[in-house]
């Protein structure tokens, strides 16, 4: 796949590092000259010191046969303008980073797969993860989240059915049971101490859902 990466924060380059280890021809566009010269030092893409909504930029980065684009810069104008121009060349696979959810909108508007405020979002996973050492995310996937957590002795769900739980823009998946036995989760199966349960949860929704499980399916201090 031919991957067009614009912007080298922190989001940028492990982008580009998944990218590359996958297989895909990269080629990245930062504004920072130092930025653009040391990923060159890493990894095998081609690198383009200059601003993504200058055309001429980006059909120097190929935008005419790129797969896909994503943009990762801490300003939405820019991301927005770059997806935008990344339309009009006919990209099959425009994302995008939104740093402001007010601006969440303009990019659906413009037809663009997003990610909202990825500070927020990490910020928001690691205080309940703190709060609850047995969460574990298992994957991220567009829209989503799935993750496992487990039920503690004590915990007011713990021996009550699941169809008892207050759920909300969430479901389970599955249960993982003491022995490795596997169940698929009915409003009638009861949930037991140590039951290791599988998560889907809508990514506007996870803070939430992260705060009622805890509260449901962890003991009390």
């Amino acid at each position: 796949m031919y991957t067009i990466i614009v912007g080298l924060g922190g989001i940028g380059r492990n982008l580009t590092a998944i990218a590359v280890n996958a297989g895909d021809s990269v080629v990245v566009i930062d504004q920072n000259e130092e930025r653009a010269s040391d990923i060159l030092e890493h990894y095998d893409v081609l690198a383009i010191t200059g601003n993504a909504t200058d055309k001429s930029v980006l059909e120097d980065a190929g935008i005419d046969r790129a797969d896909a684009l994503v943009a990762t810069t801490s300003d939405d104008a820019v991301n927005l303008m770059t997806c935008w121009l990344a339309k009009r060349y006919n990209v099959r696979n425009v994302v995008s980073i939104v740093n402001q959810k007010e601006h969440s909108d303009l990019f659906n508007e413009v037809g663009v797969k997003i990610s909202e405020n990825p500070d927020e979002l990490v910020a928001t996973r690691l205080y309940y993860w703190a709060r609850s050492p047995n969460l574990q995310q298992v994957a991220s996937i567009p829209g989503g989240t799935i993750f496992e957590i487990v039920a503690e002795a004590g915990a007011p769900i713990v021996d009550r059915e699941i169809r008892e739980l207050d759920v909300r823009d969430f479901v389970f998946i599955a249960i993982r049971r003491a022995g490795g036995d596997l169940i698929i989760p009915s409003g009638t199966v009861r949930i037991r101490p140590g039951d290791v349960i599988t998560v889907f949860t809508k990514k506007e929704a996870e803070g939430e859902t992260l705060k009622t499980l805890n509260k449901q399916l962890k003991r009390s201090a």
